[in-house]
């Protein structure tokens, strides 16, 4: 369940429960404002369901921040807003100090290699409008095989080339 920060607090309580008990909801993305880190961590022990939020964080700062309130069950990052590859690499790192699972938000293509790195990595977050985009657009991009995504080790970087003539029609000038 995402409700991407569009509850207050006693709303994201409510509405927790009732997705917990009545619906077997085990995931509940930004239940309140990722901003609001003493919601998040008043839920995160109310609730019986994992609490989740930080996809848009932008720096390690941030995450910090969220880990150091113990904000969430799981944090999500972005490799595309967090700073790239390294510094998500450095929020998963903090995330292992803080012994908490690390999510990394969608854009699969863009995580799955670097996601095999950390081993408190719980999943990635699969859209299936970014796989769509993907298969248009790119040679390489992986498709899922019994629910899970397999790197290729025989293509350098991302493991992606961009198929210029089909991007063409997309061009911004």
């Amino acid at each position: 369940m995402d409700a991407n920060g569009a509850y207050d607090r006693t709303q994201a309580l409510r509405l927790g429960l009732r997705f917990a008990q009545e619906l077997g909801v085990t995931w509940f993305e930004e239940p309140v404002s990722s901003d609001d880190l003493q919601g998040l961590s008043e839920l995160r022990q109310a609730l019986p369901l994992d609490v989740t939020a930080g996809e848009y964080g932008y720096d390690l700062g941030y995450f910090e921040n969220m880990l150091q309130a113990h904000a969430v069950d799981v944090l999500q990052a972005d490799v595309g807003r967090c700073g790239g590859i390294t510094e998500w690499l450095r929020v998963a790192a903090a995330c292992a100090a803080h012994q908490t699972p690390l999510s990394a938000h969608c854009g699969q293509s863009l995580h799955a290699h670097v996601a095999c790195v950390p081993p408190n990595l719980r999943h990635i977050e699969y859209f299936h409008d970014h796989a769509r985009i993907d298969q248009i657009m790119f040679d390489g991009a992986l498709a899922p095989i019994d629910g899970s995504l397999h790197p290729a080790d025989d293509r350098p970087g991302l493991g992606l080339s961009l198929r210029r003539a089909d991007a063409e029609p997309h061009r911004v000038v």
